[in-house]
């Protein structure tokens, strides 16, 4: 589990996190949505320590993160897989060098556990047979797929997806939606999921988290967001048209 409390962040006097509190469960994807500006991807990088919040705190397995010692914030990192928006793997490398980086750079596996690493990882997002690809040669899903991949090597337990959708059709994003919930619950990780698409947030939205102007206003499931009567929430479910025909379709 991981806990956020009070987390507070303003930039040049801009408030852009006001006090924002959650706790995201294990072997659940918990997902943070809002509007462009809202806060989302700072939340996320405070979580994560890219950015040090101005307040609060955060909590993995009732670890306080910010004020560890070092060699525990670095445990703690060990355990984090990122999957990046643009997927950020490196144009120069292979398919399986990009995912064999993070053991290359922080385990003392032998080569041959790497290499066994690396294949299992690959054969459980349907990509083995691309490891010798360079990620000009494949596509946006399959970049995606070599993403979560690299992400989960190390044996993550803590998944972060920075709008993992991004650029994608309607078909690959129900792919890798599928994919990161199977993973989450296969490996009991506790995944965090910044997004904008709501059809996202309607097939896998175990805990749905709502900023607004960089307060949290809402927060529930899937499966009652469509029963809110925050205005804010509402206005931004259904500026989505097929989200309007969702809501017709289920009456």
């Amino acid at each position: 589990m991981i806990e956020i409390k009070n987390i507070s962040k303003a930039f040049n006097s801009k408030v852009v996190l006001d006090s924002v509190s959650a706790a995201f469960e294990k072997g659940k994807t918990n997902m943070i949505i809002g509007a462009s500006g809202t806060g989302k991807s700072v939340l996320l990088k405070c979580i994560v320590g890219l950015i040090d919040p101005d307040d609060g705190n955060v909590f993995f397995d009732e670890k306080d993160f910010y004020h560890a010692s070092k060699s525990v914030k670095k445990e703690i990192r060990r355990k984090i897989g990122m999957l990046f928006q643009g997927s950020a793997l490196f144009d120069s490398l292979t398919v399986e060098k990009n995912v064999r980086f993070p053991l290359d750079m922080l385990s003392k596996m032998s080569a041959k556990e790497k290499n066994e690493r690396v294949d299992f990882c690959l054969d459980r997002v349907d990509l083995l047979h691309a490891k010798d690809k360079m990620p000009s040669e494949i596509s946006g899903g399959m970049k995606k797929r070599v993403g979560i991949a690299r992400a989960i090597v190390m044996n993550s337990q803590y998944l972060f997806c920075d709008e993992p959708n991004s650029g994608l059709d309607p078909n690959t994003s129900i792919l890798i939606d599928n994919l990161i919930q199977e993973i989450t619950q296969e490996y009991n990780l506790t995944t965090v999921i910044v997004s904008h698409d709501m059809n996202s947030v309607m097939e896998i939205g175990d805990y749905v988290m709502f900023l607004h102007q960089g307060k949290k206003i809402w927060e529930g499931s899937s499966q009652n967001i469509l029963d809110s009567e925050k205005e804010e929430l509402n206005t931004f479910v259904f500026s989505n048209k097929l989200m309007k025909k969702y809501k017709s379709a289920i009456g």
